[in-house]
């Protein structure tokens, strides 16, 4: 038995170590929005839009700041789990864990985008997960961008951008270690029991904007980790093309 197939009958949904689940993008999905996308990614299903203000925050004003901004909300539904999750408005404040996803997911937004360029606007990227079966982070920064980028089309369409003002297309997958095994794209059972957990968000130029890395249960080596970020660099070139379809559809 090959080293792969030995590493896929490891894995609950029977695919390879460095092997992505299906993903796939149904664009337009939010008419009223400036660009937007449902990212299905195996049974992960997030719907990320882009919408476009002609103005920019006040701090920016008020710094004498050039070129525009651009900022992520995220937030999973109420029946995006198997067991009901509280809006936040009920709480009365987002929670830790939102807070830090949608930092993440403006961080890694910012990072495909001259700011100069995009002119004196703010662009939002809304992140609502639908059903979430692990890496909901990484499909949210996926889906992301391919709404920004159907947004940013729109606006050059429009006349209201002289330039495309992406620097490198950007996305993000989930790499870690489970049974003692570095794998790709950790669905929720997975996640769960990993002893390794890690998010990497790269560009199109095969350079890291953010790498989120823990030791959940166990520490890792360095041939562990070598492994993952093989793993995980491929992952992305994939999704890299895969984001590249969806936007060409328009």
């Amino acid at each position: 038995m090959s080293e792969g197939d030995s590493n896929a009958k490891q894995r609950p949904d029977g695919r390879a170590a460095d092997q992505l689940r299906a993903v796939n993008f149904k664009n337009n999905i939010a008419p009223y929005a400036t660009g937007s996308t449902l990212i299905e990614w195996g049974d992960t299903r997030v719907i990320c839009s882009a919408t476009v203000e002609e103005s920019v925050p006040r701090w920016m004003k008020m710094q004498n700041v050039e070129g525009g901004w651009l900022t992520a909300e995220y937030s999973m539904l109420p029946y995006s789990t198997l067991d009901r999750k509280s809006r936040d408005i009920s709480r009365g404040k987002i929670d830790g864990r939102s807070q830090e996803i949608q930092r993440l997911i403006g961080r890694s937004m910012r990072a495909a985008v001259d700011m100069i360029q995009l002119g004196s606007r703010t662009i939002w990227i809304d992140c609502d997960v639908l059903q979430a079966d692990g890496g909901t982070r990484t499909a949210s920064i996926t889906g992301g961008y391919v709404a920004l980028s159907l947004a940013l089309a729109k606006l050059q369409a429009d006349g209201l951008l002289k330039c495309d003002p992406i620097i490198s297309p950007v996305a993000a997958v989930s790499v870690g270690v489970v049974g003692g095994v570095p794998i790709l794209d950790l669905p929720y059972v997975e996640d769960v029991a990993a002893e390794v957990d890690m998010n990497l968000v790269m560009n199109g130029e095969g350079e890291f904007i953010e790498l989120q890395g823990t030791g959940e249960k166990n520490t890792f080596d360095d041939t562990e980790l070598a492994t993952m970020l093989a793993h995980g660099r491929k992952g992305i070139g994939e999704l890299l093309d895969l984001q590249k379809a969806a936007i060409a559809e328009g």
